[in-house]
């Protein structure tokens, strides 16, 4: 007998040409990525429907979803109308509609998306993040309080993900470089930036899965820096994740967390799971975090609905607990029924 109802639903507003000229490759994944999480629904024996959708058909598809619920809507629209930044905004209509769906809502990926919400919550309920300004204009970047700042620093763009934007230039020594480096992500990406002070050390890669106090930290893994050139900065920059060509990338290979204390890994699992508990996130989540000489994690990004291909990193920890790709989908329809029934 088939088990439940499923229906994979992925946003198309980036074909081949568009990703291109937006330059953004991790934009053609998605299509990809949901075929594969419908191929391992179906292997895990449910009824599943692979659905895309773009721009204002949005409320058609949604029209027709609400007439026919699934029992679960596998939810892997990050971005509408070519834009991330209305992603939230698609959880919300999901809730409006009344359509039950994986992973987080409206309010955990809006403050995911805007940096800065996630660092005050993170700051709010003491989980250690490091210290942040938030940079929207000209005025800001002027402001001559950035000279006192204990450097090194690290600018990113405030509403991004999949690393863009992120070069070996945005590791920042002083104020001129950090206005600087601000300058040029505003201008080419027309948004606000965030600067936080930088921490040197080891990166690690939390995957956690569950919903309200029953949270599991699956194993960890980091980021090996070994073969990184010992000129350049020990990050996660854009050229890392997308061009295989390039020295970042074959300077930065996920791998399990290795000579770790106990004590380590038992301090990085409660951070993570207090980041976990301070956004709301359910069902699914990931929280990176380095780790200073001091054996202090901190909290640097918060990511609410990971990349769950059968090569991203969540699979990988996931392989790592004993789960193949098509058991660790599985989980996660499992843990949002169980969330929605409950």
């Amino acid at each position: 007998m088939a088990r439940e109802r499923i229906v994979v639903l992925y946003n198309t507003d980036y074909d081949a040409e568009q990703a291109a000229n937006a330059n953004n490759p991790d934009a053609t994944s998605v299509r990809a990525s949901a075929k594969a999480i419908a191929s391992a629904l179906i292997e895990m024996g449910y009824t599943v429907e692979l659905t895309g959708v773009h721009g204002v058909e949005v409320y058609q598809v949604l029209a027709q979803l609400g007439a026919n619920k699934p029992d679960l809507l596998f939810n892997l629209c990050e971005s509408m109308d070519g834009d991330p930044r209305n992603e939230p905004t698609f959880a919300g209509l999901l809730d409006l509609f009344g359509i039950p769906y994986t992973g987080a809502d409206l309010l955990a990926l809006a403050t995911c998306l805007y940096k800065h919400r996630t660092k005050d919550v993170l700051i709010a309920n003491q989980v250690p993040t490091p210290p942040y300004r938030m940079l929207r204009d000209e005025a800001d970047v002027a402001d001559p309080a950035l000279d006192a700042l204990d450097y090194p620093w690290f600018v990113k763009l405030a509403h991004e993900d999949a690393s863009l934007g992120i070069t070996e230039a945005n590791v920042v020594a002083n104020a001129a470089a950090l206005r600087a480096r601000s300058r040029e992500l505003m201008r080419d990406h027309k948004q606000a930036v965030i600067a936080e002070r930088y921490v040197e050390g080891r990166e690690i890669n939390v995957t956690l899965m569950g919903h309200g106090n029953h949270v599991e930290v699956l194993p960890l893994h980091e980021i090996d820096f070994a073969a990184m050139p010992a000129d350049r900065p020990r990050i996660v920059s854009y050229a890392a994740k997308w061009d295989e060509n390039h020295v970042d990338y074959a300077g930065t290979k996920p791998v399990p967390l290795r000579e770790a204390a106990p004590a380590l890994v038992a301090e990085i699992e409660r951070v993570s799971r207090a980041a976990w508990r301070a956004v709301e996130l359910r069902d699914y989540g990931r929280v990176d975090l380095r780790v200073d000489d001091a054996g202090v994690p901190w909290v640097i990004d918060v990511n609410p609905n990971p990349d769950i291909s059968p090569d991203a990193g969540c699979t990988r920890a996931a392989a790592a607990a004993g789960m193949s790709h098509p058991q660790m989908v599985d989980k996660i329809a499992r843990l949002a029924l169980a969330r929605i029934r409950s």
